[in-house]
């Protein structure tokens, strides 16, 4: 999923009022655990990774780093009534620090697009649509750009971008892969980007005859094109190009620490980005499996996803995986707006998908351990309210204050654009 080059406004403005650290986290050397609390992944390499150190603002190997020493001495700062003192690529967020904006659009990190061990380059087939393709790209940052599932890299094309810049200004784009990447090294970092594509609109970026074929093979010389600056560089990638990345940046799309909590999750289209990174932490990864194999999460994880056509959905192979492997712990739901319709003959959107389960959502949200993410096109909030307000006001409840509540205690996470 991609936004501008400013961190967007995120709506769930009560997101970051006290509650429990939400993210499957690394605790620090040299600092107290408790046994009776036990998180989805000891470390992002395994329970036996030792904590790396840090080396300026760069945080060397894919591990999730640790700073045991400064954790420390902060903890004690903070225990004297001290003022911590701020340090460069790191963001304390409800008392426990994460990779934070290691590297600026001034000083970005030079990465290079690697082969994929998973998927394709190019997720989707031709639609009809000019802007059917979404692709998958991994960039190998060799340890240095660390970065929670939930967070988000930016990506710098050369531009010139709308404004006439060269470079173009950064966007913003959720990770698809979890942690240690999608080759489990910790040295990777994968996105899910959708290539923009808008014909005989107000913009153009190129006039009837000048369209030239992408690496997909699309063009239209018959029409006025706009292709999107950043996506179209990134989709138009190869093995072994350089990519200039910037960040990791984000808190409010990271998961709970408990590894007993249910993840709803609701995404359209690239929104699919950072569920896809919970997913491989909870079901595929090393780093989210105990010694004797079996997975540390024990919750429920629900996906419903919404596209335009069947030919749009993504990551199929793997949801069908999961739901095959964790039966008890996975579901997903699909809602294909422009194919599929409810028996009342409405299109299929993610909220009339949810209607179908909204008694048995409704129960579930009332648990303190359920969690809801959103990521992708604004309007997600509108459609909750559209589903659960009905439900919500039978049990003499008003569901904006519902999901006030939720947002409040950390439960309802949102990220659109």
């Amino acid at each position: 999923m991609s936004r501008s080059g400013r961190v967007p406004a995120v709506l769930a403005a009560g997101a970051a009022c006290a509650g429990a650290a939400h993210w499957a986290f690394v605790t620090p050397a040299g600092l107290p655990t408790r046994e009776s609390a036990p998180q989805l992944r000891a470390t992002a390499r395994g329970s036996n990774a030792e904590a790396p150190k840090m080396t300026g603002s760069v945080l060397p190997t894919g591990a999730l780093f640790v700073a045991a020493a400064a954790a420390s001495a902060a903890v004690a700062r903070r225990a004297e009534g001290e003022v911590a003192v701020k340090k460069k690529g790191v963001k304390v967020v409800h008392g426990k620090e994460i990779p934070w904006n290691l590297f600026s659009p001034k000083a970005p990190y030079q990465g290079k697009v690697v082969k994929n061990v998973k998927h394709a380059q190019t997720l989707t087939t031709p639609t009809g649509d000019a802007n059917w393709e979404t692709t998958h790209l991994t960039f190998d940052h060799g340890g240095n750009v660390p970065y929670l599932e939930g967070q988000s890299i930016g990506i710098i094309a050369p531009g010139p971008d709308k404004k006439g810049e060269t470079p173009a200004r950064i966007r913003l784009y959720s990770i698809a892969s979890s942690a240690v990447g999608d080759d489990e090294t910790s040295k990777t970092v994968s996105l899910c980007v959708k290539r923009v594509v808008d014909l005989n609109k107000e913009h153009v970026n190129r006039e009837v005859g000048e369209d030239k074929p992408d690496k997909a093979g699309t063009h239209f010389p018959e029409d006025k094109v706009y292709r999107g600056v950043c996506s179209n560089h990134i989709c138009d990638l190869s093995v072994g190009d350089d990519v200039m990345i910037t960040g990791p940046t984000g808190a409010e799309m990271l998961l709970p620490e408990d590894p007993e909590a249910n993840i709803v999750m609701l995404a359209t289209g690239t929104g699919i980005a950072p569920m896809r990174s919970y997913m491989r932490l909870l079901f595929n990864d090393k780093a989210g499996a105990n010694a004797d194999g079996s997975r540390k999460f024990k919750g429920l994880a629900w996906l419903f996803m919404g596209v335009p056509f069947a030919k749009s959905l993504l990551y199929d192979d793997e949801h069908t995986e999961y739901k095959t492997k964790y039966p008890d712990q996975f579901k997903f739901d699909y809602a294909v707006s422009r194919e599929d319709k409810n028996a009342a003959g409405q299109k299929m959107y993610i909220q009339t998908k949810m209607a179908e389960y909204a008694e048995e959502l409704w129960e579930l949200m009332q648990s303190p351990k359920t969690h809801i993410y959103m990521c992708g096109l604004k309007g997600m909030e509108a459609g909750m309210a559209e589903c659960f307000g009905p439900i919500a006001e039978k049990a003499g409840v008003n569901w904006l204050e519902f999901a006030k509540a939720m947002k409040k205690a950390d439960r309802y996470h949102v990220e659109v654009y």
